[in-house]
């Protein structure tokens, strides 16, 4: 079995410019229903809703080794990352754990929660 991850997004030529353009996952295929591109071997499936009420956590999330870069970054492509009240995260956005990982959140244009981890180990 392979994992497919999913995004709603209420405007696939939107979600495309930001996944393609701004992260630059590979498009493989494009339909009136899906965006379906690759990232890292995993198919990501930006499905195309009616409407969307976007959740307060996390729906889709990338593991790094270099947290600060990607960070930097998607800044410098317009990239806006989310601060949270009493977390304190650095000049970046970046918020380390108790346990060293460094976690910074993001959204694409639908306002889902993106993030990028960092794992200390």
């Amino acid at each position: 079995m392979s994992l497919i991850a999913f995004v709603p997004s209420t405007d696939l030529a939107r979600a495309r410019t930001f996944y393609e353009g701004v992260l630059g996952l590979e498009v493989v295929e494009v339909t009136p229903f899906a965006l379906v591109l690759r990232s890292d071997g995993v198919m990501v499936r930006v499905t195309q809703v009616p409407e969307l009420e976007p959740r307060p956590f996390t729906i889709l999330g990338w593991s790094t080794d270099a947290i600060a870069d990607d960070v930097a970054r998607l800044a410098g492509r317009g990239v806006a990352f989310v601060r949270y009240e009493g977390m304190e995260q650095d000049e970046l956005g970046i918020w380390t754990t108790p346990g060293g990982d460094q976690v910074a959140w993001f959204a694409d244009p639908d306002g889902n929660t993106l993030s990028f981890t960092q794992f200390s180990a």
